[in-house]
């Protein structure tokens, strides 16, 4: 099997490690491949869309997500160390409002499948972190949302000391009490 597919406490929230193949020379891996994707995960799903970002140290983005037009998102590492963060938003599911959080990296490969319905969101822990996600619908800036990093009601426990470096939007995103929440 191409993929070790790992279930966390967000059932629907999954990792997955691919099966890399290393020597002296360096390490080769497929990093996608459809048809094993739907086969290890069950999942049938089309990504339309890739997106590369570059943090510093510090930075947080997040926890976004699209109201309408919401996001399945296949996320990785290529460079540095990440704690990534899933939130589920879907209002009538046992997990409403409950969090998942993981260390994605360049070392150790793994991707995290973050289904529609939840808040996505990564703090880098490295001097710097490049970031790659595929998503299953297009970017809507009509749709997006945020909801607050720190909300005590959501509680994520983010490995970091201090005050993180926050973009405008994430400064001003809504506690989940006052978010707009899938049904």
């Amino acid at each position: 099997m191409p993929y070790t597919v790992t279930q966390t406490s967000l059932p629907e929230v999954l990792i997955l490690e691919p099966k890399v193949f290393g020597d002296a020379r360096g390490f080769f891996f497929e990093s996608f491949n459809a048809r094993d994707f739907a086969q290890c995960t069950g999942l049938d799903v089309q990504f339309v869309q890739d997106n590369h970002s570059k943090s510093a140290k510090g930075v947080l983005r997040g926890l976004h997500y699209q109201i309408e037009h919401p996001q399945g998102k296949l996320v990785r590492v290529t460079q540095g160390e990440v704690f990534d963060v899933a939130v589920d938003l879907r209002q009538n599911a046992p997990t409403f409002g409950k969090w998942e959080g993981v260390l994605l990296s360049a070392d150790n490969k793994r991707q995290l499948w973050v289904p529609p319905g939840f808040a996505h969101g990564f703090v880098t822990l490295s001097d710097s972190a490049e970031f790659l996600y595929k998503t299953t619908d297009y970017w809507y800036p009509d749709h997006e949302r945020s909801v607050l990093w720190n909300d005590p009601q959501i509680g994520i426990t983010w490995p970091i000391d201090g005050e993180p470096l926050l973009a405008a939007k994430d400064r001003a995103a809504s506690p989940l009490a006052q978010a707009s929440v899938f049904q």
